[in-house]
């Protein structure tokens, strides 16, 4: 069994398990674990609410890769 990771800014998309049901998908907006393990605060797309989500086998993270931010000269640099 694999270990399920997530990072804060990775999605998570949940697929319907039963017909008729939509698919719901959120932003990991925080970790309760520094591993990144599970559970994760998710805010959902559909209304914005934020819950504590435990994935399940009908869901899956899309990992994000955070570009790093452009270095800045220093103001004193020669």
């Amino acid at each position: 069994m694999s270990t399920v990771t997530a990072a804060v800014g990775d999605r998570i998309i949940v697929e319907a398990t039963r017909p008729g049901a939509a698919r719901r998908d959120g932003e990991v907006v925080a970790l309760h674990h520094a591993d990144g393990s599970p559970p994760y605060d998710v805010r959902w797309s559909d209304t914005g609410r934020v819950s504590e989500y435990f994935p399940g086998p009908d869901a899956r993270i899309h990992h994000y890769t955070h570009p790093e931010p452009p270095r800045r000269p220093h103001l004193f640099a020669e």
